[in-house]
């Protein structure tokens, strides 16, 4: 079986990753599917005697998403390549959040302020000032669904290829709010046109336009806390690849020269002095150190290493000048392999979250069927055709199954992202999950929990 890691893009809410995990696991050959919305990616276990990673992306994509392969080997630039688009993710969505309520905020005041008794100017009171009371709401709305337009293409794509997600009850529900509002703004017209004052004053109060505004505007608030903390919860695995240098001291043609780790071969001879960090695991050929491994072992004491030894990659030399034989690069070193485990470890799913994935796998279907049906019991009870649409367009934007999904997800990240912090890595989210239930801890030896450094407590004088 070969394990296999996925970036995904296009992923918003519990409903899509659910999306993905079903499409790949409809595959022949598939043994394991683990999509994490959190990070956006996938991690799949699969015979590679009968399916192959074109095979998969492409049913990621007849989803609805894109899907691109990770594992060149080059951790360290994928990392940072990962972590800028993050950081641009975030600021899209600031610059979005910032637009929305400059526009959301006004918007509020002149639809809800009569409600609450705050002052309104004498241009948007009265029967004969309708059509400005309603035009201007619908310019204020139109600059937040333009600028949050990304909730639609998602939303309608998704739902036309039959796995509709939280977009699509956004784009389905502002949409028929936005659309209504028009409608309104027309019967508002004709009533002024005909002096029909109760048409007026009716659809004067049915116009939407706020409320397609502010669901827009607090589900980009929403998303944007999503980034920043998906931001956060990633600076553990950044820091465990920050520890390696950037550059080693290697020996060839007899010259000693630096050169990138990223352009390191096997059995390069590396050349480590006094206080340098070990770029990538080896087994030393000259010269004897003692090494601090606390990073892997947690063990304070540096470890006396003498030819013949073994070295590992991000660890610090403390004494003495040795010469290594590079036996390990990229994805096969000791450090990339804990970060594979934390990411692993971050991506995997608890027997909780496996349950609200279900749940929410059939709560978008359900919350459209549900808006169809109440619409169509109170047109059947003989009401307006306008007021049922309001209870449907109500369902709709109201509905959300974010929490659900993300909720599981979330502690799972931060858990194992504060865990990698204090050098304690947990191998899986159900490892996570039982953890409570621990009532005896047994340590091996001293130091294992104690950091080994000194520090003034108390001063006499």
């Amino acid at each position: 079986m070969k394990s296999q890691k996925f970036d995904i893009k296009g992923m918003t809410c519990s409903a899509c990753s659910t999306a993905v995990d079903r499409n790949v696991k409809k595959l022949e050959g598939i043994n394991e599917v683990n999509v994490n919305l959190l990070n956006n990616s996938m991690i799949v276990k699969y015979d590679e005697n009968v399916l192959n990673n074109e095979a998969i992306i492409k049913k990621v994509q007849d989803a609805g998403y894109e899907a691109f392969l990770v594992g060149n080997g080059k951790k360290t630039q994928k990392n940072s390549t990962e972590e800028n688009l993050g950081k641009i993710e975030t600021n899209e969505l600031k610059n979005r959040l910032i637009i929305s309520f400059i526009f959301a905020i006004p918007l509020f005041y002149i639809s809800m302020g009569h409600m609450l008794n705050w002052y309104l100017p004498h241009l948007f009171h009265g029967y004969s000032n309708a059509i400005t009371f309603a035009f201007t709401q619908f310019l204020l709305a139109l600059p937040i669904v333009f600028i949050n337009i990304k909730y639609y293409k998602v939303g309608f794509k998704t739902l036309f290829k039959g796995s509709p997600n939280m977009d699509s009850l956004i784009a389905i529900g502002t949409s028929a709010a936005m659309i209504y509002g028009v409608f309104s703004i027309y019967k508002i017209g004709y009533g002024l046109g005909n002096n029909d004052i109760d048409m007026v004053i009716q659809y004067s109060h049915d116009l939407y336009f706020e409320s397609a505004a502010i669901v827009l505007t607090l589900i980009t608030l929403g998303k944007f806390l999503e980034a920043r903390a998906k931001e956060n919860t990633s600076e553990a695995i950044n820091k465990l690849i920050n520890l390696t240098p950037k550059t080693a001291l290697v020996l060839r043609n007899n010259q000693e020269i630096e050169i990138p780790v990223d352009e390191l071969v096997l059995k390069d001879i590396v050349i480590v002095k006094p206080g340098n960090i070990v770029p990538t695991d080896g087994v030393i050929i000259f010269g004897n150190s003692s090494i601090d491994e606390s990073m892997l072992t947690g063990e304070s004491l540096p470890i006396s290493k003498k030819v013949g030894d073994k070295v590992i990659g991000a660890s610090i030399n403390k004494s003495g000048s040795f010469k290594f034989e590079v036996t390990k690069l990229g994805e096969d070193t000791v450090l990339s392999q804990i970060i594979k485990l934390i990411e692993e470890a971050s991506s995997s799913k608890a027997p909780i979250s496996k349950l609200a994935d279900r749940i929410s796998a059939i709560f978008v279907p359900t919350v459209i069927v549900i808006s169809i049906l109440a619409t169509v019991t109170w047109l059947f009870l003989g009401y307006s055709f306008e007021f049922a649409l309001s209870i449907g367009i109500a369902i709709l934007v109201i509905s959300c199954p974010c929490a659900l999904g993300l909720a599981t997800p979330t502690a799972i990240m931060v858990g194992t992202g504060k865990g990698a912090q204090n050098g304690i890595l947990i191998k899986s989210a159900e490892s996570l999950e039982i953890a409570h239930t621990i009532n005896t801890v047994v340590i091996d030896k001293t130091g294992t929990i104690t950091e080994g450094k000194t520090q003034v407590t108390d001063i006499f004088t």
